[in-house]
This record gives C-alpha cells, structure tokens and sequence, in this order.
C-alpha cells in the first residue's frame, strides 16, 4: 500500500470515534493516535534504508510483527480496564490501526503472520515487477484500486461534515472527560 494506510486509519479512527465519542477526551488527539498507529510500522523504513541499506525485507522487521501489534491492543486495553479510559482508548486505536496497517501490507505484501515463531510469510496477491521506476508496478496493479477506495472513503467522510470537525480539532481540543486523563 503507497498511499492507503494513512486513508484506512482516517476512516477506522473516524468510525471509532463516532462509536466511543462521549468516552473520548478529545477529537484532535484521537485522531491523531489513529493516524500515528496507521503508519507507524512503516517507521522501520528509516532503519530500512539509513542503517541496514536495504538488506533485509522490512516486513521481516519486529514493527511488522501481528505479535507486536497485539501486545499492544491487550496492553490498552489493560490500561482502560485500569480506569485510565482515555489514555487506553489512545492507545487502542494507535494499536488497532497499527495491526490494520498489516491486514492492508498482507493484500499485497508478505506480511509473517506467525513470526517469530515461524519464518513464513502470508500475502493474498503478488505484484509482478515488469515496469521500471518500481512503483509503476504498485500504481497499474489492481489492488490498487483498493488504496483509491480507501482514499474516496476518507474524502467523503471528511466532507460529511464539512471537515468542520477536523478543523475545529485542530484549533481547539476538545475536552470531554474529566478524569483526569
């Protein structure tokens, strides 16, 4: 996925923040952990390329491991059951849209599901390497598609409410819970 993971954690934050709203302290920082979690297995490209010079697949990369992610989906959810429902649900969402990062990366992209139990890696499609620069290969392969819909998704949940939201969010956080969070 180029440009779908940052589209699927907008609309997945979206969605669960219309669901927990009352529950949330605020919008801005809600989102902003949900976008942070849709792109944060990917901050393994800094090592990737500065340290490693692409030696080593970054899937293969504990940032990509489903383990890691799930950790840290029971990690928040452990600190809700705790009572620090806020600071839990930023969590859960950076966490859930960390883990759905590696659903989107297993479309086209081996992803080692059971790692690091066993060296095996799991993707639903392969993208053949037939165009030069390499991301043509991404760009005129079908699943594709896929990211365009996710980025259509995002754009029209945004303009339904006229991004007045966001932009409020944005100015001035909202603060809804006083528990001290």
């Amino acid at each position: 996925m180029l440009i779908g993971h940052l589209p699927a954690g907008y609309v997945f934050s979206k969605l669960a923040y219309a669901r927990f709203e009352a529950r949330i302290a605020s919008y801005r920082l809600f989102m902003f952990w949900g976008l942070l979690g849709a792109i944060a297995p990917d901050f393994d490209m800094f090592y990737f390329h500065l340290v490693d010079q692409g030696q080593i697949h970054h899937h293969r990369y504990v940032s990509h491991f489903p383990i890691l992610w799930l950790a840290l989906v029971i990690a928040a959810l452990a600190v809700v059951k705790l009572g620090r429902r806020i600071w839990g649900a930023y969590g859960l969402i950076f966490s859930l849209c960390g883990f759905a990062h590696l659903v989107l990366d297993t479309v086209v992209g081996d992803i080692w599901w059971l790692a690091p139990m066993v060296d095996q890696p799991f993707a639903l499609a392969s993208v053949p390497a037939v165009y030069q620069p390499w991301w043509l290969n991404f760009i005129l392969h079908w699943s594709f598609t896929l990211e365009l819909a996710l980025f259509a998704w995002a754009v029209w949940l945004y303009r339904q409410d006229g991004g007045r939201r966001v932009r409020r969010a944005l100015s001035v956080g909202v603060v809804r819970d006083g528990d001290g969070d």
